[in-house]
């Protein structure tokens, strides 16, 4: 009997202490102009890949809006040094930092990239830093320069950044939107 008027006693005090807290609560934040511009990217593209080297690849990337409106979802499916690579992404925009967002997993890392953001207008290019794993476990710097060409075209810059700031490009990705 003492447990079940305890279990009452927890849920009364919950539910009056959850509609206080209710009330408190900021409203939850709603997309914004930089969501609406990231929604306008939703479909499937063809990418071409140029590798270290020259060396050039076919793929797919598919993005979707999700979360309310919140998250750019990405899902790459192409080949990477010869091998079959995947990688999925969620990208978004923060307004209380005022940067753009992301986490990128792949095929070939154990571990997320996270990176931010900022957009330049006049270039209309998004140049990101981040850091995951690198080849030897340890931290390595990345460096990610998105230009939006139009609203058809995009392309894709990857740089690792050594130790003393040296930039060195990974691959370069030329999207093209698919017609329906």
């Amino acid at each position: 009997m003492s447990h079940r008027l305890s279990f009452v006693a927890f849920w009364g005090l919950f539910l009056a202490c959850g509609s206080t807290w209710a009330q408190e609560t900021p409203p939850a934040p709603t997309p914004g102009p930089e969501h609406a511009q990231m929604k306008k990217m939703e479909g499937t593209w063809d990418a071409i890949m140029t590798e270290e080297g020259g060396k050039k690849t076919k793929g797919e990337m598919v993005y979707k809006m999700e979360c309310g409106g919140m998250w750019l979802a990405s899902d790459f499916k192409g080949e990477h040094m010869g091998k079959p690579f995947h990688g999925k992404g969620l990208d978004s925009y923060d307004p209380g930092r005022k940067k753009y967002v992301g986490v990128w997993v792949d095929s070939w890392l154990t571990s997320p990239l996270v990176f931010e953001g900022v957009y330049d207008e006049k270039t209309k290019t998004v140049t990101s830093h981040g850091e995951c794993p690198g080849p030897d476990g340890k931290p390595m710097k990345m460096k990610m320069v998105t230009t939006k060409i139009d609203d058809d075209h995009e392309s894709f810059q990857m740089y690792m950044v050594g130790p003393d700031g040296k930039e060195t490009k990974g691959a370069t990705i030329d999207y093209t939107r698919r017609k329906k």
